[in-house]
């Protein structure tokens, strides 16, 4: 593992421990709560039986929503606290679910065409090039398997949210792909359920331009089956706030993919 994976890892861990969002297990879900999380894009349909890779997406929310809908599934992570979420949600949905704590950029561990699904909620941010991940899915990944993947918007993610003006988020960076936000943002704060904050040291997170990610897809064999934008759903949003800024500026894509090798 190399400098960056270590620190990211750490970090994460710590993250976890802050209790972060994505570090929420699904304890409490509901099948039918699950079939709206995995089918809400009408791309999957029917996953029963279907071998999944939750690819760097540990935190027991994706590999039970899975795993309730009779999918095998295995999560591969880099941070331990993470996979212990994943652990713990398993054991309280009575799951057989697979941990492997390792790094995305590597699945020698895997065979060739071993997975139906390979599904990467928001992660491949956290390397500074996303290049290595695209051949390594492609390996892992069945002729006509779906891979899911989701990434930030290059051009919203080294705007500050904080910093509404009264008119605009200033843009006050250059585009550049591979650059290393966590520079500029070297902090989360991680809000706790009485409304305090913890701060986390960011992990390292870079931005992907849109022709990288596209691009290196394509000449993967990746076939697009649809894009989405995420934004906060709220009618009149305070201008300043996360939900108006995420309606100004979607900061994150989600899209479906199909391998044709």
């Amino acid at each position: 593992m190399d400098n960056i994976g270590k620190v990211n890892r750490d970090r994460w861990n710590s993250l976890a421990r802050a209790n972060v969002e994505y570090s929420r297990p699904f304890m409490n879900i509901t099948i039918e709560e699950a079939e709206k999380y995995v089918y809400r894009h009408g791309v999957l349909t029917d996953v029963t039986g279907k071998k999944i890779l939750c690819l760097a997406s540990g935190g027991g929310q994706d590999s039970i929503a899975f795993g309730l809908l009779d999918a095998d599934v295995t999560v591969l992570d880099l941070s331990d606290v993470q996979l212990e979420r994943d652990r713990q949600a398993a054991k309280q949905h009575g799951l057989q679910i697979k941990t492997i704590q390792g790094d995305m950029r590597d699945l020698s561990i895997f065979a060739q065409d071993q997975f139906d699904i390979v599904w990467q909620m928001y992660s491949i941010n956290f390397i500074p090039s996303p290049g290595s991940i695209f051949r390594e899915v492609q390996r892992v990944l069945k002729s006509g398997g779906i891979y899911f993947l989701q990434f930030a918007n290059p051009f919203a993610i080294g705007i500050d949210n904080e910093k509404w003006d009264g008119k605009a988020y200033p843009i006050d960076c250059l585009y550049i792909q591979g650059e290393d936000i966590s520079e500029k943002f070297p902090n989360w704060d991680v809000e706790q359920p009485d409304g305090s904050k913890i701060k986390c040291s960011s992990p390292h997170e870079y931005r992907h331009t849109l022709s990288c990610i596209l691009n290196g897809l394509a000449g993967n064999g990746f076939i697009l089956l649809g894009l989405w934008e995420w934004m906060r759903s709220e009618e009149n949003p305070r201008p300043g706030s996360w939900a108006h800024y995420t309606q100004v500026i979607p900061p994150w894509f989600s899209t479906f993919w199909r391998l044709d090798k």
